[in-house]
């Protein structure tokens, strides 16, 4: 099924969060994703994650899932109309969201 021919709606209302903390492991370190603000796209599913390492360091990443939950590994693309839906994902991600709030600050 091609992306423009996807239930939005449908989707939306039956995908459930990927479970938390989970591990990761990149050659350089490992950890667990511990925040993950996500929505349901027209053609993918653009996550923010907290990734936190062994040693208690934090890195935020930038992904997307594909609409059957496969890892994409190609950059992650926001729409500006989805600005809103990613914003209120972010509500339940406190640590998240103030690393990325220090991200944006002029101070």
């Amino acid at each position: 099924m091609e992306p423009s021919e996807i239930d939005l709606e449908a989707l939306r209302a039956t995908r459930q969060a990927r479970p938390l903390p989970r591990p990761f492991s990149f050659h350089w370190g490992s950890g667990n994703v511990v925040e993950e603000a996500w929505m349901v796209g027209q053609w993918n599913e653009p996550a923010i994650q907290l990734l936190e390492y062994e040693d208690g360091s934090l890195t935020v990443r930038f992904a997307a899932y594909s609409h059957r939950g496969a890892f994409q590994r190609s950059p992650l693309m926001l729409d500006e109309k989805d600005v809103p839906d990613v914003r209120k994902a972010l509500e339940s991600c406190p640590r998240l969201r103030s690393l990325l709030q220090r991200l944006v600050s002029a101070t």
